[in-house]
């Protein structure tokens, strides 16, 4: 893959907690303008890889690069992070609005003054997310998909070129699951990248289009189509890929109805 196909490198990349490894000799590349799953088992380093791209956790070996061979350094304004909700303090006295208005910081002039011009941009996310009428609920009174799609909208106020999802689908109901479906297909189709920390496997082939597949090592990456196969499935989840099988058979007509 030449350099200016590729959004992020990653370099034999490992990473330890207590001398336990949690990611172990990563190596794979991603192109440009692809809707991207990050899935396997619990405990496999999903969440840790994404942190380790965005330079929360440091490698005890390897590398992280960008656009072909630059530093986070470099390029950390391009890249947005929505994490778990589960680990936002939701009863801070804060309302939607200026959690959006959070995501202007590195847009702020040299005194960080916001300007109208930041308090517009942050009510158009709200507006992109169907929440601009919620701009001055706290909080606490969102709903878990409110939630949810209240930091994917401070994610879209920072205007980046990569987004960094963790399990955006969790506890949300299927009509907020859809609207960010769709949210996703508008970036890609205007040349964003996005990675998805995902867990249900009976979607992957219909909202993803590139997939990586860890258990601690790099089990397969590359286009879905190629890459999501019942092998793949089998090494990365082993025994539980039976139980994906028979999940699959049960909610294909269930699923039909998330995206047309």
């Amino acid at each position: 893959m030449s350099d200016k196909q590729t959004v992020v490198e990653v370099d034999q990349l490992s990473v330890s907690y207590d001398k336990t490894s949690v990611l172990w000799d990563l190596s794979f590349a991603v192109p440009r303008n692809k809707i991207v799953a990050i899935v396997g088992p619990n405990g496999a380093g999903k969440s840790t890889l994404l942190k380790t791209i965005l330079g929360i956790i440091k490698p005890i070996s390897g590398k992280v690069s960008f656009f072909g061979n630059n530093p986070l350094s470099k390029v950390f304004k391009k890249i947005a992070y929505v994490p778990q909700k589960d680990s936002i303090d939701w009863d801070f006295p804060i309302t939607a609005f200026e959690v959006v208005l959070m995501g202007r910081y590195n847009h702020l002039g040299r005194f960080k003054r916001v300007r109208q011009a930041d308090k517009e941009a942050a009510m158009q996310a709200l507006e992109l997310v169907g929440m601009k009428e919620l701009a001055h609920r706290q909080i606490a009174q969102l709903s878990g998909g409110q939630q949810q799609k209240l930091f994917i909208a401070r994610a879209l106020v920072q205007d980046p070129d990569i987004f960094l999802m963790d399990e955006p689908f969790t506890g949300i109901d299927m009509h907020s699951e859809k609207t960010i479906v769709h949210i996703l297909q508008e970036l890609r189709h205007n040349g964003k990248t996005i990675f998805v920390v995902h867990h249900d496997l009976n979607t992957v082939e219909k909202y993803f289009d590139w997939i990586v597949m860890l258990n601690i090592c790099l089990i397969a990456h590359g286009d879905i189509k190629t890459t999501f196969t019942h092998e793949n499935i089998q090494k990365c989840f082993g025994k539980r890929s039976v139980l994906f099988e028979e999940a699959s058979k049960l909610s294909k007509e269930h699923l039909e109805g998330i995206i047309k």
